[in-house]
């Protein structure tokens, strides 16, 4: 059974960091894209940032480029966002996504989401 498990979110202040990561299950880590998305509320889910399952390049949205930076470790199947100066447009849940390199496939899974608010 895949499970993708998301942590690290809560409360923080305008200006503030937090570290989300999310450790995989279940599948081969290394066969994976990962990428987190967001949902705030009463918008559509945007994709924040991604990293290539090779490569290990990296892209982000406009709106958090900069100011987060996403990585992974093979070793432990996990990817980790640090988001930086943020602030209230920030606030979302956000959620852990693997797709598969093979296209082919068409395996994709989610992680159960993680609220993040900023606020003061």
């Amino acid at each position: 059974q895949v499970q993708l498990v998301e942590s690290g979110g809560g409360l923080v202040q305008p200006g503030g960091s937090l570290k989300l990561s999310c450790t995989a299950s279940g599948l081969t880590f290394t066969d994976y894209h990962m990428s987190w998305y967001r949902r705030a509320p009463g918008k559509e889910r945007e994709l924040v940032a991604s990293i290539d399952a090779f490569s290990y390049r990296t892209s982000y949205a406009d709106s958090v480029k900069g100011r987060f930076t996403i990585w992974k470790d093979d070793v432990r199947g996990r990817v980790s966002l640090q988001m930086d100066s943020l602030n209230a447009h920030d606030t979302a849940v956000y959620y852990c996504h693997a797709r598969h390199t093979r296209a082919i496939s068409g395996a994709v899974y989610w992680g159960q989401g993680i609220q993040v608010t900023v606020s003061p």
